[in-house]
């Protein structure tokens, strides 16, 4: 881990370090340790988001860091075909590899760096399995599944697909090379990552090196979270300790730092940490299942819209 990346940070354009006399740093105002469970056919996950308050969320509704682990041959897992409406998944593929299809038509491979992103709307029906090379083989798997709400206005349009190569993920630095940006949506001073988005988000992945300290441009209308995937480190000027396993909510601001420690694991060469940022819909939030509305009544109406069929129907391939 990771797997899209470079020999020489210097080589990439830079993000320039907010100036603290200009700027409003953003404090530390908790940090989450993610309860462990099992998703899908039973494949570990940590709930990243699970023990912190929704409002400090908004946009975001879940995230689950799915591993990491090293299967043996035949472990392999993934989940079996499910409805979903109303909100948009994420899943980016750290190590491994996932298949992905939708009865819209969507669906793919996704491996080492590459993002599905997957625009419910209306609703679907999808699955996400491991390829039957790596059941056979077994091997590592490591990734993340964010789920961003929509607003009313946006949550019956029609399914969407895109497929992020690793590729083509916007590479940063910081200005003194001591961290990897990967901006894989939204915007970070003034490059683009591209994930298109109908709620505006900022997602990126970096690697900060041992020892190093990035202080990052923050939209101000943003919240702003960071969950820690490996290693561990700091947040904020006041150094609050985070680690793997870890999730990170700020307060308001326009700049947000982390730091690495000097010294991680033996199995970690950085600090990997995911930084998050939406604008807050800031409307009811109805959530049961694989549905994310704003009623009681639009959930029962999207249950009994599954139950009829109207979410689509398992492709013949997929059966």
């Amino acid at each position: 881990m990771p797997a899209v990346t470079v020999d020489n940070p210097l080589t990439l354009p830079r993000v320039t370090t907010p100036d603290p006399a200009v700027t409003s740093a953003r404090p530390v105002l908790t940090v989450a340790t993610a309860p462990e469970g099992f998703e899908g056919e039973g494949f570990p996950v940590r709930r990243a988001f699970a023990k912190i308050n929704q409002k400090y969320l908004d946009p975001f509704i879940m995230m689950d860091q799915m591993g990491e682990v090293d299967y043996a041959a035949g472990e392999p897992k993934g989940t079996p075909w499910h409805p979903h409406r109303g909100f948009e998944t994420v899943t980016y593929i750290i190590d491994g590899t996932f298949i992905h299809q939708d009865s819209h038509g969507g669906g793919g491979t996704i491996t080492d760096g590459d993002t599905q992103w997957m625009t419910a709307g209306s609703g679907l029906l999808h699955i996400e399995s491991p390829p039957e090379s790596l059941v056979m083989s077994g091997g590592l798997f490591h990734g993340l599944q964010l789920w961003v709400n929509l607003p009313a206005s946006d949550k019956m349009i029609a399914p969407k697909y895109q497929d992020i190569r690793g590729g083509s993920v916007k590479l940063l630095s910081t200005e003194d090379g001591g961290a990897l940006l990967r901006v894989i949506a939204g915007e970070l001073d003034g490059h683009q990552g591209p994930g298109t988005t109908f709620t505006p988000i900022t997602m990126i992945h970096a690697s900060v090196s041992p020892g190093a300290q990035i202080t990052l441009p923050w939209r101000s209308d943003f919240n702003a979270l960071a969950y820690g995937l490996a290693g561990g480190g700091s947040a904020g000027a006041e150094r609050r300790p985070f680690h793997r396993g870890q999730a990170v909510v700020f307060g308001d601001g326009d700049s947000i730092t982390i730091r690495a420690d000097e010294k991680q694991d033996s199995r970690d060469n950085n600090f990997e940490v995911v930084l998050l940022g939406g604008l807050p819909i800031r409307e009811p939030v109805a959530h049961y299942g694989p549905f994310v509305m704003n009623s009681h009544r639009e959930l029962q109406q999207a249950m009994e819209d599954f139950q009829a069929g109207r979410l689509g129907t398992i492709p013949a391939s997929g059966r």
